[in-house]
């Protein structure tokens, strides 16, 4: 096969096997917690893990969520340079709908974190983008206590944090993104307009 072919397939096989591993499900039935998909909104996401009271593996699942994220483009920037941004749609994508789960996933706020710190360590996008996806996501979660609300503001403002840092390019990319993790909680937005919403810690929903 034509290796300017290749290296955009393998990109791709990349980040969506990586994006696709869900954390948060393998975590819960290691530790005897029961299945994910059967507890709350059945959500495979960290916020969902906290509903079975184990802060600990929702802790791990947030931080591995990250970490497949950001290992996407940190690999891919290595092995594959010319199709960074493949992998990164691929890992976004994997985790929102893994194909080993029926493509039901999670929600994109913790691994699209990732991918933008991966763009930061390995292709110059600097600090100043995953800062203001931090701020924004704790910074709201804090003040609300909506998981979504948090995960939602900090989508919001990465594309113009990264067209505000010069990378138009990131920030068309983080757009689409954003729209996905939108359409991901269209569910919990139309809760936030009924006032149905629960906050971080309530038994249902995610």
């Amino acid at each position: 096969m034509d290796a300017s072919i290749a290296k955009p397939l393998l990109a791709v096989a990349l980040g969506y096997c990586l994006g696709s591993i869900p954390f948060g499900l393998l975590l819960t039935k290691a530790a005897g917690a029961g299945d994910l998909r059967a507890i709350g909104s059945g959500n495979i996401g960290a916020t969902n893990v906290l509903r079975t009271g184990r802060k600990g593996l929702a802790a791990a699942t947030l931080l591995l969520d990250m970490a497949k994220g950001c290992a996407a483009v940190v690999m891919a920037a290595w092995l594959f340079p010319i199709a960074v941004q493949l992998a990164a749609i691929a890992a976004l994508i994997g985790h929102l709908a893994p194909v080993w789960l029926g493509f039901k996933g999670g929600k994109g706020v913790a691994t699209y974190f990732g991918i933008v710190v991966g763009f930061s360590l390995a292709d110059g996008l600097g600090w100043p983008v995953p800062l203001a996806y931090a701020l924004a996501w704790l910074g709201m979660l804090g003040l609300t206590r909506y998981s979504s609300v948090g995960g939602l503001s900090a989508a919001a403002v990465t594309p113009v944090a990264a067209a505000v840092s010069g990378r138009i390019d990131l920030a068309l990319l983080f757009l689409g993104f954003t729209l996905l993790v939108f359409w991901k909680h269209r569910a919990n937005i139309a809760r936030l307009f009924a006032w149905t919403e629960p906050r971080v810690g309530a038994a249902k929903h995610g």
